[in-house]
């Protein structure tokens, strides 16, 4: 892929019928080139069909990516749900090495009325448990993707992300534009207001390829509330030529992945954009 900045939906697109695992050779055809799996309430791809879309990636050069079960908690006060919580990043992780995903993205995780400082700390006890039941299950490829957060109330604001993915191999960031807006109350609304992710990324991170998640979003108090469409970007924030301005202008290469209600077709939205401004 020759293109600084990629684009693909979360999940297979609007308008397609046939499984998610045979999606790429449709989304190579409208033009986009990134797919986000989608695994929000368990894993449930078996490796045959997860073989069979890491080869229609490759035949057709989709770069592939996996969104995680949202039930993970690193940091939660029950051990019970830990366990879970590593079961599911060890099938996510499973799967992910048999479809060839390159991110696996998931949520880290509920501050559960601590403060954070000690969340983060459960957290990376968590991680590093997983690493070793990854050791003993004989998963090796994988690169975990924490995502930052829309709600107050959730590990993942920018600095916490970047944290984790400091202290560990095998950890990437993904950079949710939108959960920032929310999580923020209104935090990007100009080009400039980018400036201090792009800079902590810069001055903590070696990022080959920034993974990012990208929808307009309406927010309340706590955070996030709903994604909305580009069309809807006069009403709500954030605005993809204030993002791809800043890819541009530092020479980001990146994947953004289109969470909008309609994920393909905002995807070549963006696409559009980002090439009427090259």
């Amino acid at each position: 892929m020759t293109d600084k900045v990629i684009f693909g939906p979360a999940g297979s697109p609007v308008d397609y019928k046939g499984a998610a695992y045979k999606a790429p050779k449709y989304i190579k055809e409208e033009g986009l080139n990134s797919y986000e799996y989608q695994s929000p309430y368990g894993v449930r791809i078996g490796e045959k069909s997860a073989t069979t879309l890491k080869n229609e990636a490759e035949k057709h050069d989709i770069l592939i990516s996996m969104h995680g079960p949202y039930y993970i908690n690193l940091c939660s006060r029950e051990e019970e749900k830990i366990e879970k919580s590593l079961k599911h990043l060890i099938t996510t992780a499973r799967a992910g090495q048999w479809m060839g995903a390159y991110r696996l993205v998931f949520h880290p995780g509920f501050y559960s009325n601590r403060k954070p400082e000690k969340a983060m700390e459960i957290s990376k006890n968590t991680i590093n448990r997983l690493f070793e039941e990854l050791e003993c299950e004989g998963i090796e490829e994988y690169t975990f993707a924490p995502e930052t957060t829309g709600k107050r109330s959730q590990q993942g604001n920018i600095s916490e992300i970047i944290d984790l993915c400091a202290s560990f191999d095998h950890f990437e960031p993904t950079i949710d534009f939108a959960h920032v807006h929310a999580r923020g109350r209104g935090f990007l609304n100009k080009k400039e207001d980018y400036n201090c992710i792009f800079s902590q990324l810069e001055d903590n991170l070696d990022i080959d390829i920034l993974h990012c998640h990208f929808t307009t979003i309406e927010y309340g108090n706590g955070g996030e509330v709903k994604h909305h469409t580009l069309d809807e970007s006069d009403e709500y924030g954030p605005h993809i030529h204030d993002l791809l301005s800043n890819l541009i202008d530092n020479g980001w290469k990146a994947n953004i992945i289109c969470e909008t209600p309609l994920r393909d077709k905002d995807a070549l939205k963006m696409k559009a954009i980002y090439e009427s401004m090259l």
